[in-house]
């Protein structure tokens, strides 16, 4: 079997919570082992890094793929690529394509699709009720079988509790996992803004941010007498902090995780109606945004995503209030996220826990870590190159990107899956 070496590499290890110069040595798609004594191991192969980072590659839960039904805006191949440009090694897509993902066959085809189209790891999530309408719930058990490896609504919040009670007790007796999005709908119906005095100014409709504290409750007050395992999509308020504290004192099985545009981006970047800056929850005070960064840091919340959403250029080319929300970013996640380091936020480790150990962890896949019998799943980088963000030479079919023009700093350099070489700079 051949062997790959990579010597001179600084080291990005989550587990460890460790950031040192080293070696990794990789044997048949797997992490053999690391070190920082010398002489390394011997190898086939020779990967000099020159001192540049060499991190787990990043799980990524939460990414749209318009695939079936809407390929103008995303395909597996052209998301595979984005994903393998963006560091990115396993992409765990949502189900919220035009037909639902809600039945072993659509998942059956889009996991062909993956496989066949992607140079990366593609996992499924799967609709929780049929078509997200929140009125039945799908075939958790089969479509456990044909590979889901979650279950979420979306942005489709299930407002009948009683459906959504009977859904999460039916997922605890199999061991499911739902991803949920933590908001009060009807509060949050129509919303485009967070409520306050740009949003005043602006004269757009708002939503609380007592909306996804409200949303937040209900959940684990049904967590509490169901015992789900459950993970909240997008935590992106300070008022939804303390509940989610409370829930992980009290042992819930709760996990939750944040957007990198909430992490990086506040209400003032809507300036003058750019739609591109048009989220889902909508971006947050500066106040909220520092906290949830905080909660990221001290491991309140878990993971990291980018919350990829294409969309194309006649739904974002609108008015504010009609345009639609989301917006693509698994090649501009790394970058965004390195702004958090150089801030002084968040170290790299912290950075790779979120972004790549604690999705692994929930999801329970063997990636996320620098581990020996880990698979190879790397990302080399180099997080002090500055560059300016063009939307245009992004990958993503669809372009709409809230950092176009912007300045940033870090490069991927290379992209490994199973220890090969799926990106290179």
């Amino acid at each position: 079997m051949s062997t790959t070496l990579f010597i001179n590499a600084r080291l990005i290890d989550p587990e460890a919570g460790s950031d040192t110069l080293g070696w990794l040595l990789v044997r048949a798609g797997s992490i053999v082992g690391t070190g920082s004594a010398t002489p390394a191991p011997a190898a086939d192969e020779i990967v000099d890094c020159n001192g540049k980072c060499l991190a787990p590659g990043i799980i990524d839960i939460g990414v749209k793929v318009c695939e079936p039904g809407e390929r103008h805006k995303e395909s597996y191949k052209s998301a595979g690529h984005a994903a393998a440009a963006g560091g990115v090694t396993t992409m765990i897509t949502r189900p919220d394509t035009t037909p639902t993902i809600d039945t072993p066959e659509t998942l059956e085809f889009v996991n062909r699709r993956a496989q066949a189209d992607t140079p990366v790891n593609v996992l499924a999530m799967a609709a929780l009720t049929k078509g997200r309408e929140g009125r039945e719930m799908t075939e958790i058990g089969f479509l456990m079988d044909a590979g889901a490896v979650a279950f979420s609504d979306c942005d489709h919040v299930v407002a009948n509790t009683k459906v959504f009670s009977r859904a999460l007790t039916y997922a605890r007796s199999l061991g499911a996992l739902v991803i949920a999005h933590p908001q009060e709908p009807e509060l949050s119906k129509g919303a485009a803004a967070t409520s306050g005095k740009f949003a005043s100014l602006r004269g757009l409709p708002a939503v609380s941010p007592m909306a996804e504290r409200m949303g937040l409750d209900r959940d684990i007050a049904l967590l509490e007498m169901t015992g789900a395992r459950y993970h909240a999509d997008q935590i992106t308020t300070a008022r939804a902090l303390p509940a989610l504290e409370r829930a992980k004192n009290n042992g819930l099985d709760i996990t939750a995780g944040t957007s990198i545009h909430h992490l990086t981006l506040n209400e003032l970047d809507v300036a003058d109606y750019r739609t591109f800056f048009k989220v889902k929850p909508p971006l947050r005070s500066e106040d909220d945004r520092l906290a949830v960064v905080e909660a990221v840091r001290t491991g309140l919340i878990d993971t990291i995503s980018s919350m990829h959403t294409p969309q194309d250029e006649e739904s974002k080319r609108l008015p504010f209030e009609e345009a639609a929300a989301g917006a693509v970013a698994m090649e501009t996640l790394l970058p965004a996220a390195l702004r958090l380091y150089h801030s002084g936020h968040l170290d790299l480790p912290t950075l790779f826990r979120a972004m790549s150990l604690n999705p692994a962890n929930r999801l329970g896949l063997a990636g996320g870590r620098l581990a020996a019998e880990a698979p190879a799943d790397l990302v080399l980088f180099d997080p002090d190159t500055p560059f300016v963000m063009d939307r245009f030479k992004l990958r993503s079919k669809s372009q709409n990107t809230p950092f176009d023009g912007q300045r940033m700093q870090g490069r991927v350099l290379a992209t490994y899956v199973a220890g090969t070489p799926v990106y290179r700079r």
